[in-house]
């Protein structure tokens, strides 16, 4: 089996770089499974300016939920899968689950839930797969408390989301300001 490699890193901070650093270093065909939805015009831009910088050889796969599925499906043809990101993977799974200012302790339990069980998919996939896995994050840990709901619980789901890959990864590498310290 691969290896589990977790990146993580505030926003602008190197950690997409990095990570497909490691990916074009691993060598092999590369799948990169780009997490990110186009909502509006803005994403769109950015998300055809992630196209532009990948590596014209390396396969993409545009999941923005499923992504323990790709790994399952994909995995097994390709020597890394490059996840980019299980933050913006947890934002989907809250907005797809319409976590707001009405939610109830008991919607937001369950929503969490439903984001665990995800994620423990893809931990399952990533043990499984025989290809290095390499997932990205951001750090939301180092911020203010934010002000909604919605934003609450984004923050608390997606800590305990990054405590339990790095729980699990072979490796853990941290970026700030382009800069990689490794952590595990």
């Amino acid at each position: 089996m691969g290896r589990l490699i977790l990146v993580l890193g505030g926003a602008r901070s190197g950690k997409s770089g990095f990570a497909q650093g490691l990916a074009a270093q691993a060598g092999g065909r590369v799948l990169y499974v780009a997490t990110a939805a186009a909502m509006d015009e803005e994403m769109r831009l950015r998300i055809a300016r992630h196209r532009r910088a990948r590596p014209a050889d390396w396969q993409t796969r545009e999941e923005p939920r499923r992504v323990a599925r790709v790994i399952t499906e994909a995995g097994a043809g390709v020597e890394v899968v490059l996840v980019d990101c299980l933050t913006l993977l947890v934002s989907n799974l809250l907005l797809e689950r319409g976590i707001g200012e009405r939610s109830t302790a008991a919607s937001v339990d369950s929503c969490e839930a439903a984001i665990m069980s995800e994620i423990e998919a893809l931990l399952a996939a990533a043990r499984e797969s025989p290809a290095e896995v390499i997932l990205v994050a951001n750090e939301v840990g180092q911020g203010v408390v934010p002000p909604t709901v919605l934003g609450r619980v984004f923050r608390d789901v997606a800590g305990r989301v990054n405590q339990r890959i790095a729980a699990a990864a072979d490796e853990v590498h941290f970026l700030v300001a382009g800069l990689a310290r490794r952590l595990k």
